[in-house]
């Protein structure tokens, strides 16, 4: 099977199980603010200048670019997502073929779609999706190419990725380290000057992301912004050592299973790069001290492929028959894009459009009443500002967590001092006419006591719920 023939099948069904992810808008949170802030780009804001995110600006790019292009579409952005997939699974697929057969390679891929597209948030456009696009590709550079211009270009793609998401600097700083040891004190062909051209491009990458800056008198704005910020972000946000331990104590014991039982073989040089990148992306989770869901696809590829080949080398050993229900239950996995594309086609029958999800509906409601578009506030589904053309009432509010986020607002020039004063500023300054809120849900992280009484109070004294839209409430200022 030749490999363009492998990358149109794990395409294929990578557009199948994401396709109806295409038409619901909300999904998460962090996906709707990229898409504020790369139309913000594209209107001509570079990032931290109108809005505020901590996210690298690359990030932003890759939103703005498709905004550019296709204008406001959230087909087009979702398309783009399920190209990330593939591009990401199907180098997986070639890492994979390194080691073991082409079609337990393949199975590799598929799996590498379902994990990279399916339970809650990885259904949305993420920057892990972005990042890891660009990641694996570099890999299998890394792995396979030794020419300089391919070193060179591995290097590039290195450079975006952290440029993407920030804490990769770590895998891709242990990979450096690792090329490093190669040219000094292994007999191959990876020389010092390849090391060097590596670097390079990665570095390259860095420093044409603050070129925009230094051309607008705006440097320090990336430097707070790309480089401080994350730096006291980290400090001031971290899980309990309970909460992050699970993933590091299961990706140890496989390690040493696959040591202890000879199942992987620790001196091949594919193997080598994999484990190399999986530690820095783990030792990247343990000084940030946080670990979400869709953080584990910066992880996925490269487990999933040490997995393969521990369970290759397994089922040559063993030769286990698999029972023919196998199969059907392989295909219960995508139940979610089953569910959905069920969802999707009544929506249409219902409502007439295919496109569903709170963050069409409210905005749609809003438009349909007359109410104020201009004045508003999204605690919720703030995807609503794009689709009703307006901006989020202040740049704390860009994305609503940041709101509590307090030890972030000196770098973007927040004048107020904590959350509780920015809470009160847009409510007893800006006044917002209408509020968007999700029904029986917390406004805030549970966490921020104080900040949840005072807002409900105030919403409960001044504002009236006019309509639920869905899981959405629409508040209306007394």
């Amino acid at each position: 099977m030749k490999n363009t023939t492998v990358f149109l099948i794990l395409s294929l069904i990578t557009f199948f199980i994401r396709f109806p992810f295409f038409f619901r808008d909300y999904i998460d949170r962090d996906e709707s603010t990229f898409i504020l802030l790369g139309q913000s780009w594209a209107n001509g804001f570079l990032p931290y200048t109108q809005l505020w995110d901590l996210k690298p600006p690359l990030t932003f790019a890759f939103f703005a670019a498709i905004i550019s292009v296709f204008g406001k579409s959230f087909v087009a952005i979702r398309f783009a997502g399920a190209l990330l997939v593939a591009i990401t699974t199907y180098f997986t697929y070639k890492i994979s073929l390194k080691t073991i057969s082409k079609k337990a390679s393949i199975i590799v891929g598929i799996c590498c779609i379902f994990l990279l597209s399916l339970f809650g948030s990885l259904q949305g456009v993420m920057s892990e999706h972005i990042c890891i696009a660009l990641f694996v590709p570099a890999i299998y550079l890394l792995q396979t190419k030794k020419s300089l211009g391919y070193i060179f270009f591995a290097g590039l793609l290195m450079g975006a990725t952290v440029m993407v998401k920030l804490n990769m600097a770590f895998p891709i700083l242990f990979i450096g380290i690792f090329l490093t040891y190669e040219a000094i004190f292994k007999k191959t062909s990876v020389s010092l000057f390849h090391v060097l051209l590596f670097g390079t491009g990665v570095i390259t990458v860095i420093l044409a992301t603050i070129v925009p800056y230094f051309i607008t008198d705006q440097t320090y704005i990336w430097w707070e912004s790309v480089v401080l910020a994350p730096l006291e972000y980290t400090g001031a946000r971290r899980y309990s050592i309970f909460k992050l331990s699970p993933i590091f104590v299961i990706t140890g014991l496989f390690i040493l299973y696959a040591y202890k039982n000879k199942k992987l073989d620790f001196k091949n040089r594919t193997v080598q790069l994999l484990l190399i990148a999986m530690i820095g992306v783990l030792f990247s989770f343990a000084k940030g001290g946080r670990i979400n869901g869709h953080y584990l696809i910066q992880l996925h590829p490269m487990l999933l492929i040490l997995v393969a080949i521990v369970s290759y080398n397994l089922v040559i050993q063993y030769k286990p028959k698999l029972p023919v229900y196998a199969a059907f239950i392989a295909l219960l996995i995508p139940a979610e894009s089953y569910l959905e594309y069920v969802n999707v086609l009544q929506n249409k029958f219902e409502k007439g459009t295919f496109f569903n999800g709170e963050g069409f509906a409210a905005p749609q409601y809003i438009l349909e009443h007359n109410l104020d578009t201009e004045n508003i506030m999204f605690f919720e589904y703030h995807i609503g500002y794009w689709n009703l053309d307006t901006l989020p009432p202040t740049t704390a509010s860009t994305h609503p967590s940041n709101i509590c986020r307090n030890e972030l607002f000196t770098f973007y020039g927040n004048p107020r001092k904590n959350s509780v004063e920015e809470i009160k500023y847009i409510m007893h300054e800006l006044r917002p006419q209408t509020v968007v809120i999700r029904k029986e849900k917390r406004i805030f992280d549970k966490k921020e006591v104080e900040e949840n009484e005072y807002i409900d109070a105030y919403l409960a004294k001044n504002y009236k719920v006019i309509a639920t839209v869905d899981n959405a409430q629409i508040l209306q200022r007394l």
